[in-house]
């Protein structure tokens, strides 16, 4: 598998992007209104009423490379999350790929924030493992691929290995998870609060926690960017008219991950909204399919229509 996106590749995405249709930038109201086919299977990880995956499995036979989808939604329940999600998982899945659409426990639901919604990150990928071989799924072909507070999320998957083992979110073994897509996540809890309190309305203690006397830093566990280096290979796509998570907040966070010495890149999308970037209806995902199926290791030429 190449371990960096080509120049060649990015190049592709642009022109793919601008030979569609002009089309104004989507809203709110649209991103809600998307919609797709239903899952192949539900499978709970857990007790709780958002403690479950949805499987969206090719046809014919695997094994299929995996893209695990987290939905965004500024971690609450208000705005959307899963059922938008059927939307790429359809597009995908007509690609010969199959996706893991995880739900998870929001700030507002019972046990989610910190550590339960991070917990929650590692349960769905423990399942996901679980049931790879009754579904034929390929693990060692995995994208991790996050929507605004998803990419926060998915930022934070590929940092597991960097935890601190007196964290309460600290494992010894996990699904590794090296191929992340964030499209217009935001990751670095640390520097963009106060963008995440603009945009969200949310505080850091319902993502971070609070500090104690053996956790004086919140961060040091819930914060993509303090677990760096990690040997993850990101893909930080960015609406051109994002007003959610601004382009700048790729460009810094893509900054900070190559200095560390991870490798990383900004995909700017023209004239896409936050929301076009999650949508398999727009001309931003003409740029972002040829990006998950090359980090699959599929030819980013042969996209199926």
């Amino acid at each position: 598998m190449p371990h960096s996106l080509s120049h060649s590749l990015i190049a592709t995405a642009l022109l793919a992007s601008i030979h569609g249709a002009v089309a104004a930038p989507m809203s709110l109201n649209d991103y809600l209104a998307l919609h797709g086919p239903e899952p192949t299977v539900q499978i709970p990880y857990g007790a709780a009423p958002s403690q479950y995956a949805q499987l969206f499995r090719p046809t014919g036979a695997g094994p299929f490379p995996v893209v695990v989808l987290v939905h965004g939604g500024c971690w609450t329940v208000e705005f959307g999350g899963i059922t938008q999600m059927h939307n790429v998982a359809g597009a995908l899945a007509a690609q010969g790929i199959a996706v893991w659409n995880v739900e998870y426990r929001r700030v507002d639901e019972a046990g989610g924030g910190y550590p339960g919604t991070y917990q929650d990150m590692h349960a769905a990928l423990d399942s996901l493992q679980n049931h790879a071989t009754q579904y034929q799924l390929d693990t060692s072909r995995i994208v991790a691929m996050g929507h605004s507070a998803g990419g926060q999320l998915v930022q934070w998957i590929a940092g597991r290995a960097k935890l601190p083992k007196t964290s309460p979110l600290y494992r010894d073994n996990f699904l590794p998870v090296n191929n992340i897509i964030s499209l217009g996540g935001l990751a670095d809890l640390r520097h963009e609060q106060d963008l995440i309190r603009s945009s969200c309305d949310r505080e850091m203690v319902q993502l971070a926690g609070s500090a104690s006397s053996e956790r004086p830093d919140i961060y040091s566990d819930t914060n993509a960017a303090n677990l760096m280096p990690n040997g993850s290979r990101t893909v930080l796509a960015s609406g051109e008219l994002d007003t959610i998570s601004p382009p700048r907040v790729a460009h810094d966070y893509a900054a900070k991950a190559k200095l560390a010495g991870d490798q990383a890149e900004v995909l700017i999308l023209p004239g896409a909204s936050h929301y076009d970037e999650i949508a398999a209806t727009s001309n931003a995902w003409k740029m972002i399919l040829p990006v998950i199926r090359q980090m699959l290791g599929m030819d980013a030429g042969e996209a199926r229509p």
